[in-house]
């Protein structure tokens, strides 16, 4: 094996977190709190908004280049180990900034993400049987990702009401 396979490897499973032999896209996505809580705690809103979607569309950038590299490695459309399309979908899952609400919707945020993107709910579902390459392996996250940025709003606009 070479050295640019073994950075490939280390890139595309997350330093190995895609390598868990039980769930590995949700160990996968945990760099996603990680790069979360680190952009929340050292940048203001207004600058944490725009870098997080330079590092959403940089990660998307290398998710492209990666995956057919990836689909010949690992021998699959879609492989468990290749987990950058984890970490991209629960960053498009927006979190409130508020220094109370942080912890508390980053964590009911990456449940929700991650019950959502195992399940697939439609379009999920259609773009990971139909969408190949980069394209469906990207979208059907970024598509979970948008339903429990959905149920985050809901729970939000509930709890204005005092519903919850």
């Amino acid at each position: 094996m070479t050295i640019k396979d073994r950075v490939k490897i280390i890139l595309g499973s997350a330093c190995y977190l895609g390598y868990s032999p039980i769930m590995p896209g949700t160990f996968g996505a945990l760099p996603g709190i990680v790069i979360y809580f680190v952009l929340w705690k050292f940048l203001p809103p207004s600058f944490l908004r725009i870098s997080l979607l330079g590092i959403v569309i940089s990660l998307m950038l290398l998710n492209y280049y990666l995956t057919p590299w990836a689909i010949r490695y690992w021998k699959s459309k879609d492989p468990s180990q290749f987990v950058l399309d984890e970490i991209i979908g629960f960053l498009c899952v927006p979190i409130y900034y508020g220094a109370n609400d942080f912890h508390r919707t980053a964590l009911i945020g990456f449940i929700l993400f991650r019950i959502l993107d195992m399940i697939k709910i439609f379009p999920a579902n259609y773009v990971d049987k139909n969408v190949k390459g980069s394209t469906g392996i990207i979208f059907d996250d970024v598509i979970s990702a948008g339903y429990a940025a959905l149920i985050l709003f809901l729970f939000d606009l509930f709890k204005s009401f005092n519903f919850i």
